[in-house]
């Protein structure tokens, strides 16, 4: 029993909408990465966001071209 709550456990955790979608991530200097953004994956201390609306609406910018 123990094992099958494990294992159901981790399956909502994977299956929950936050992983399902792809995280904006607000830098520390205030920049808004989407997955389009050569640095988004260079981003590491960033604070995560569901849309780039609510990114922006936080304060952050977006990158410049």
């Amino acid at each position: 029993m123990k094992r099958f709550v494990s294992i159901f456990l981790i399956t909502l955790l994977f299956a929950s909408p936050t992983f399902a979608k792809d995280i904006v991530k607000k830098s520390n200097s205030g920049i808004c990465h989407d997955k389009k953004s050569q640095y988004y994956s260079k981003t590491k201390n960033f604070k995560p966001f569901k849309t780039m609306k609510e990114c922006l609406d936080s304060g952050g910018r977006l990158p410049k071209k």
